[in-house]
């Protein structure tokens, strides 16, 4: 039998749980080995997840070397060399030059990874590539893993270079790569990447909605799973990988305990000190109003049908190589007051979750239907 929702919201085990409070043992602890400096090139860099990549690296002593078209936060990192090129015509940049571990992060195309995989070949000992918890076909199981199987895309896209979706262009680059590279490949694949810096607001909503303080709509079964990864958590666990030797594929979600919603909710709220209630709404009634989980509800997905299993991996493989997490307070504590800290016109509407008004009208319809 289900717990009922006043038993399962109790909110000391709750919030303790979210907090990332240690209630029932110690914490694994990881220990790190001593490496000699690498040098790194970062294709891209300067994006979300690129600039906690390279503090994390300089923070071990490693040299950071910068490839991307210097459009995007051109300011950052100033006393790192830049190499100025384009994935898509202009690798010229890179011809000549020796390094140990290259970081593929802004490869969308699989072409990209092809040329850019061959013109390394012989100057990296290992090619690290971000692809995506999207390359997987089927999330209907619980405990996917490493090995579930993934899309299934037309080869012939890449020397036509013609575009495919997100995840069928993603798969096309991890196989483009491991031609090249081999067994010295090294694809991780990230689900939501969280944390100050993501302009997404994928994540962003659930702190600073909750910090706006009211009633909440809180989406479907308490119960439901939420599964993502602290941007920093990220980029340290790439830097721990590239040290360790590690190749292969590995999934980067967390955190390392299953995490419901409620104490998702809960652990975003415990960051603040404003006046909240959550009203919980019924999975149906959202749908058939046309709320959409991940778009108006982000980090929300239903456990049922094809996605039964979005928010159940397999962690296994990820924490046996060191991936470990920050607790969720830090991690909504954090990007609130990194959003609180944006100029007034990039907080004037968040570009992810329901609209405020939006939210009030479903309420009110919920409360009448009660």
């Amino acid at each position: 039998m289900k717990k009922s929702r006043r038993e399962f919201l109790k909110t000391t085990t709750v919030a303790a749980k979210a907090l990332g409070l240690n209630l029932k043992g110690k914490t694994k602890t990881i220990h790190h080995k001593t490496v000699k400096p690498m040098s790194i090139p970062i294709l891209g860099g300067t994006g979300f997840i690129g600039p906690h990549m390279v503090r994390s690296a300089q923070a071990h002593g490693h040299v950071i070397t910068l490839f991307n078209r210097g459009k995007t936060n051109a300011h950052l990192f100033p006393d790192v060399e830049k190499l100025k090129g384009d994935r898509e015509n202009d690798l010229e940049s890179l011809k000549g030059r020796q390094w140990d571990v290259v970081i593929d992060n802004s490869a969308i195309r699989p072409w990209w990874v092809r040329d850019a995989a061959k013109l390394l070949v012989n100057s990296v000992d290992r090619y690290l590539f971000t692809s995506t918890r999207s390359t997987y076909a089927d999330f209907s199981q619980i405990g996917m893993d490493e090995n579930s199987p993934q899309y299934d895309p037309d080869p012939t896209a890449v020397d036509e270079r013609r575009r495919l979706s997100y995840g069928e262009d993603k798969v096309l680059c991890e196989r483009e790569a491991r031609k090249v590279f081999g067994n010295r490949t090294l694809i991780v694949r990230p689900g939501l990447i969280v944390g100050p810096g993501d302009n997404t607001d994928r994540f962003t909503y659930w702190p600073v909605r909750i910090d706006r303080g009211g009633e909440v709509l809180a989406p479907g079964d308490p119960q439901n799973g939420v599964m993502f990864i602290d941007v920093r958590d990220l980029a340290e666990w790439y830097i721990r990988l590239i040290e360790n030797g590690n190749t292969g594929s590995y999934n980067a979600l967390g955190p390392q305990a299953p995490l419901s919603f409620a104490e998702f909710l809960y652990g975003c709220r415990a960051v603040t000190n404003v006046q909240v209630s959550f009203t919980w709404v019924d999975t149906d009634f959202l749908l058939e109003r046309e709320l959409r989980p991940y778009r108006d509800f982000p980090c929300w997905m239903p456990a049922e049908g094809d996605r039964l299993g979005f928010q159940r991996f397999n962690l296994s493989k990820p924490l046996a190589a060191g991936l470990t997490y920050r607790s969720l307070a830090v991690t909504a504590f954090d990007t609130l007051e990194w959003y609180k800290s944006l100029p007034s016109e990039r907080t004037t509407e968040l570009k992810a979750g329901i609209k405020a008004s939006r939210e009030i009208e479903v309420l009110m319809e919920w409360h009448d239907k009660k």
